[in-house]
């Protein structure tokens, strides 16, 4: 699928997504075989459970039913929430993670490390605040290259 449909289904799923109460996060559609396989990831300020992805499954295939968009040829649709495995690349992300370790890996050109592991403080719309080893650093968006959300099973609280 090229960039104009994937730009055409995210533009008319947003507004579908957004109704439940979530943002979609990512479109992708995919070949397999004689069908196609179109993927969504949706995220919510409040966390999502598996209701909310039913929810979202059965409205977004409604919409898609009522238009021509996917075409003649048949598709499976799944929905997934974010999950710790995907980067962190909007101020809305950053903001749902707070309190919880991030590894992010600095642009060459920023005057921070290359790269840091800490906890989330506060982010808003230009940059988060990141605990590192009890030192608060500021790290503006633009300068982030990428960001990921570390897994805990045990957090040490102090």
């Amino acid at each position: 699928m090229n960039n104009a449909s994937s730009d055409r289904l995210e533009e008319l799923l947003s507004a579908t997504v957004a109704a439940i109460g979530a943002d979609l996060d990512a479109v992708e559609l995919a070949a397999a075989g004689r069908r196609q396989v179109l993927r969504l990831v949706v995220d919510s300020d409040r966390g999502l459970t598996l209701d909310d992805i039913a929810d979202v499954s059965r409205a977004v295939s409604k919409e898609l039913d009522a238009t021509d968009t996917m075409g003649e040829r048949s598709y499976t649709l799944e929905v997934s929430s974010r999950g710790v495995d995907r980067p962190l690349t909007l101020p809305r992300h950053w903001a749902r993670n707070v309190g919880r370790l991030v590894a992010v890996t600095i642009v060459e050109h920023a005057p921070e490390p290359r790269s840091l592991t800490g906890r989330i403080l506060a982010a808003d719309e230009h940059g988060a605040d990141v605990d590192v080893d009890g030192a608060p650093h500021r790290v503006p968006y633009g300068d982030v290259k990428r960001a990921l959300v570390q897994v805990e099973f045990t957090r040490k609280e102090g």
